[in-house]
């Protein structure tokens, strides 16, 4: 505990010098447990993040709250399972919410903006691209982005399907220095003897142990918990973020982490992390959902892995699932490690009949074949 402790604080002092910070509010921070907005916690989150912006910082707010809000403008006591009720909700709940904010951040002169995201606006390269450039000019021209997921159109295919992760995927999107998750208990706790706990003060890295130390939500009206946050700092602290997971239940909660205060459970080892990864190659690792496998033989995982090779037909040994040309899929070797990720040229049915076989081959077995390549190295990132 003391080492923890130690290389917690270590890690604290630099807060003070970052730039861009993503702070992500859950649901049982900013409505009571009947839906109606807890007008004291917005208070004074935005009190702080006011007090942030005059010091010089950039923020993105990342809030949940809007289905919660909703369900209480439409006066229903419980929250629905149908999707079209969800989004009923999430609509009203929205306008509810931007209220609360938008009458707040006007006291204070600063102006907002909301951002409205689905995993497919993140995964299409081109609206990712809009998107990170439209946060970059809210930023640059002092304006705070709200962000949540676009409840109102989004169905299971197109869903980041929790803020937590919406917010980890905005860190990685605009390369933000510090991702801070706001919540109820003041970080991970680990248990003692005689049923006692204690916070944990840092973790360099998400692990089983870790994990199961995380427990289930409480609150009907979220949709995270403990679990979902530290897989969300996880894909943070790939890239070089320090994620803080702390109590806003609380006032000057967010001044006293940029402070260096010890609260809450600190993730990350910026020293060890991918910051300078290629921003096409975070938009493949980190945006992309796997729809198939493709097995390669060991002269295709030595040209992938050593020679900066494309995947070409013939190294490819077996193929599982169904998905178009386009689709991501993960790239495993013949002991069925996964060794990258990639976009394919061709559908499962065309990389089917021609997996195993030689390009003058190919021609004489599939109509239209443009290329040799299975996955381009451009399109390709190496995870092992």
């Amino acid at each position: 505990m003391h080492n923890e402790r130690d290389t917690s604080l270590s890690l604290r002092n630099p807060l003070a010098k970052t730039k861009r910070i993503v702070i992500k509010v859950g649901t049982n921070i900013l409505v009571n447990k009947n839906g109606k907005p807890n007008k004291t916690r917005i208070d004074n989150l935005c009190q702080s993040i006011a007090n942030l912006k005059k010091q010089g910082y950039q923020v993105i707010l990342v809030s949940s709250g809007a289905i919660g809000a909703g369900l209480h403008a439409l006066k229903l006591k419980t929250r629905p399972t149908e999707l079209a009720q969800l989004q009923m909700a999430a609509a009203v709940g929205q306008t509810c919410l931007l209220e609360e904010y938008g009458q707040r951040f006007k006291k204070h002169k600063l102006p907002i903006s909301q951002v409205l995201l689905t995993h497919d606006d993140l995964r299409h390269r081109q609206r990712h691209l809009n998107a990170r450039n439209t946060l970059h000019a809210l930023l640059e021209n002092g304006i705070l982005p709200i962000v949540n997921e676009n409840d109102v159109v989004a169905v299971d295919e197109i869903k980041v399907g929790d803020n937590d992760v919406l917010s980890a995927l905005v860190t990685v999107l605009l390369d933000a220095d510090a991702l801070i998750l706001l919540t109820t208990p003041n970080g991970l706790r680990k248990p003692l003897a005689h049923g006692k706990t204690t916070r944990v003060p840092y973790l360099e890295t998400i692990t089983e142990e870790s994990l199961a130390l995380a427990t289930g939500k409480t609150n009907p009206l979220s949709t995270g918990g403990m679990a979902t946050k530290l897989l969300a700092a996880q894909t943070a602290a790939k890239i070089g973020a320090l994620v803080i997971i702390a109590s806003g239940t609380t006032s000057n909660t967010l001044e006293k982490i940029m402070s260096g205060k010890d609260i809450g459970t600190i993730i990350g080892n910026p020293l060890q992390a991918s910051r300078k990864s290629p921003s096409r190659k975070r938009w493949l690792s980190y945006f992309h959902r796997c729809q198939g496998n493709l097995w390669v033989d060991d002269g295709a995982q030595m040209a992938l892995r050593s020679q900066g090779k494309s995947l070409l037909p013939v190294g490819i040994t077996k193929i599982h699932g169904k998905f178009p040309s386009g689709a991501m899929i993960n790239i495993l070797n013949q002991h069925n490690e996964t060794i990258g990720q990639g976009l394919v040229e061709y559908s499962s049915e065309i990389i089917a009949k021609i997996k195993g076989k030689k390009s003058r081959e190919i021609k004489a077995i599939i109509e239209n074949y443009h290329n040799d390549v299975v996955i381009h190295r451009n399109n390709l990132v190496i995870t092992h």
